[in-house]
């Protein structure tokens, strides 16, 4: 489809929402616990009608507390990454940028580090030390950037990838302090959607949900960018205030996402690459595109990591196997084009 689409077209949509209407009724039906997919079925025809469950209140218990949530969560992830992507790509006009651009993954695994050193049983406090460790570390960048000179797209990503060079470094160092946590450090960082409950859905909806609103609506506003600066100014935009307010609404739900899944990677490359090609460049159609079509992706991911072996596979795992390859793809076609 030609990138002049500039609006979403309501049979796309359809399909995007049809899509994932079918992975999360297939990651409700289908799990680990082999509990067969027409039993889950009756109960939730039965949670929605009031009549007689055939599973035990243990086996419902598997699906309302397990199941239902972490498909929510991971479609919740898979949101906040993929339009995340899609906005710092861009604002930077690149486009292999990812999410974790400005320091937020390597805040969030120092964060992370650093509970699991000082208090290994303190698994709990990890999410939130994540999230304001992410946060930091893009607040680091931008205060960095501007210190350099400004706040342009060049200054603001060398100052994103020197803040994550330090940053990680620092993460090693903690490790280095106490041995015996590197394998749950590590398992962290791989990624994973371990849910106990609604607990992480409650915790990410509020701020993905904001960021997604600012997003969505800031769209038309990062078409104008892609003119050029000067030209957004001709047309009213002031160019450094939307970066300021898309970048932290990226960086947010970001933040968001890391908290409750560790760091997954190449769902902010993928899905609003695939999104590009199948449905137009403008903005208007690939941030909502992206969020949705990054529920679908990152869903699908969690239901292949958890049921393709007996044990569990790391997510991050599971999205590295599909986005290394489509990523050397999108390399070798943006040859020349990528600064």
């Amino acid at each position: 489809m030609p990138a002049s689409v500039t609006r979403l077209r309501p049979v796309t949509v359809i399909i995007a929402v049809l899509a994932l209407l079918v992975v999360l009724l297939l990651g409700t039906l289908i799990g680990a616990a082999d509990l067969g997919w027409q039993r889950v079925l009756g109960e939730i025809f039965a949670e929605v009608t009031g009549g007689q469950s055939p599973l035990s209140a243990r086996e419902a218990a598997i699906v309302w507390q397990l199941r239902v949530p972490r498909v929510l969560l991971a479609g919740l992830v898979g949101a906040a990454l993929a339009m995340s992507g899609a906005t710092f790509q861009g604002v930077f006009r690149n486009p292999l940028a990812d999410p974790y651009l400005l320091g937020a993954a390597a805040g969030a695994g120092l964060a992370a580090t650093i509970v699991v050193v000082v208090s290994p049983a303190a698994g709990g406090w990890v999410p939130p030390a994540a999230f304001a460790g992410a946060l930091g570390g893009v607040a680091l960048s931008w205060l960095l950037g501007r210190a350099g000179g400004g706040t342009g797209t060049a200054t603001l990503l060398l100052a994103g990838v020197a803040v994550g060079s330090f940053l990680t470094a620092a993460q090693t160092f903690a490790q280095q302090l106490n041995t015996d946590t590197i394998r749950q450090v590590y398992t962290w960082m791989l990624g994973g959607l371990n849910v106990s409950g609604w607990r992480e859905v409650l915790i990410a909806v509020p701020y993905i949900g904001v960021a997604g609103v600012i997003l969505c609506v800031c769209a038309r506003l990062l078409d104008v960018l892609s003119l050029g600066d000067a030209e957004a100014a001709s047309l009213g935009v002031h160019p450094a205030r939307v970066r300021l307010l898309v970048l932290a609404a990226a960086s947010l739900a970001t933040a968001a996402a890391v908290s409750v899944s560790g760091l997954i990677g190449f769902v902010g490359i993928v899905v609003p690459h695939v999104v590009r090609l199948l449905a137009g460049a403008s903005y208007r159609v690939v941030i909502p595109l992206s969020l949705l079509g990054g529920a679908v992706f990152l869903i699908a991911a969690d239901q292949v990591a958890r049921t393709i072996l007996p044990g569990e596979l790391p997510l991050g795992v599971v999205t590295a196997f599909a986005g290394a390859p489509f990523f050397v793809a999108i390399l070798r076609s943006s040859r020349g084009k990528v600064s």
